[in-house]
C-alpha cells in the first residue's frame, strides 16, 4: 500500500514491533511502560524486535515517568542506554530533556546527540511541556535534531492543528514535526490535511484477554491504581493497516 505518508507506531513490546510491520507501519517506536507514556525499553526487547523486522526501529531513552527535568544519575543512566540500544540495532534514539523553566535543556541534549550519531535523533512529546515552543524548536534546530513528536502542546494534535502547521511552517525543512497524540483513524486524515505533515505518529492498540485460566481475585500485581490484571494491550495489525487507509488515495 503506497501511502503518501509515513506512519510511526508507538509499540510497547517487540510483538507489538511485529504487529505493526504486519500491518504495513513503516517505522515502530519502541517503549516500556506506555502507561507512563513510554520509558526505555530492555535490551532484550531492542535485540528481539531487530530481528523480527526490517522495518525502521527507533527505541526512546527515558529513565522514568513523569516530567523531564532529571537528575545526574538519571542523566548518566540515559547515556548508557543510548549506547545500548544503538548495539542492539536501533535504527534512530528518541529523547527528550528539558530545564525547570521549562527551556530545551541545551547542553544535555547535545551531549547525547554526540552519542547518538551518526543515527538519527527525535526528540518526544517533552517538547509540548516547553514554555515557548518556537524558542524550543529554534534549540532542536540549532542542536541538528532531525525529528520533534508533538501534539501542538494540546491533549490531541488534532486540538493542537493551527499550532503544528505553525511549527511545519517554522521549520523550513531543516526539520521534521511529526504529528502524535490522541490520533484515531476517525481524525488521522484532518490532522494530515490541516498540517501538511508527511509522518504521523500513532498508537494502534487494542485490549486482549490474558492467557491464563486461573485467576486469583484476592492478590494483583502493583499500585492500588492499576491497569487489568487478566487483560493486556497489544499493537493491532489490522489497525495499522486502518490508519495507512485513511490517508491513502484510492483509485
Amino acid at each position: 500500500m503506497n501511502s503518501p505518508v509515513l506512519f510511526e507506531i508507538c509499540v510497547g513490546s517487540a510483538q507489538g514491533a511485529i504487529a505493526a510491520q504486519e500491518g504495513g507501519a513503516r517505522r515502530v517506536e519502541l517503549c516500556d511502560n506506555l502507561i507512563e507514556g513510554g520509558t526505555t525499553p530492555s535490551a532484550g526487547a531492542i535485540q528481539v524486535a531487530r530481528k523480527h523486522i526490517d522495518i525502521g526501529l527507533n527505541v526512546i531513552v527515558r529513565p522514568r515517568g513523569g516530567d523531564f527535568c532529571y537528575s545526574d544519575v538519571e542523566f548518566e543512566t540515559m547515556a548508557r542506554d543510548v549506547e545500548t540500544a544503538a548495539e542492539g540495532g536501533a535504527d534512530g534514539i528518541v529523547i527528550g530533556i528539558l530545564n525547570p523553566d521549562g527551556s530545551i535543556d541545551v547542553d544535555r541534549t547535545g551531549a547525547l546527540i554526540e552519542r547518538i550519531r551518526p543515527l538519527p535523533v527525535t526528540f518526544h512529546r517533552a517538547f509540548d511541556m516547553t514554555a515557548d515552543p518556537h524558542r524550543a524548536l529554534d534549540d532542536l534546530i540549532s542542536l541538528g535534531v532531525d525529528r520533534v513528536l508533538t501534539s501542538g502542546q494540546e491533549i490531541s494534535a488534532l486540538e493542537g492543528i493551527d499550532l503544528i502547521a505553525g511549527l511545519i511552517e517554522q521549520a523550513a525543512g531543516r526539520i521534521v514535526i511529526m504529528p502524535g497524540g490522541g490520533i484515531t483513524e476517525r481524525n488521522v486524515a484532518k490532522v494530515v490535511a490541516g498540517t501538511g505533515a508527511r509522518e504521523i505518529h500513532v498508537a494502534a492498540g487494542s485490549s486482549v484477554p490474558g492467557r491464563m485460566t486461573y485467576r486469583n481475585p484476592n492478590a494483583f500485581m502493583g499500585g492500588e491504581l492499576r491497569p487489568p490484571e487478566f487483560s493486556h494491550d497489544i499493537t493491532d495489525a489490522n489497525r495499522v493497516s486502518a490508519f495507512i487507509q485513511a490517508v491513502t488515495p484510492h483509485v
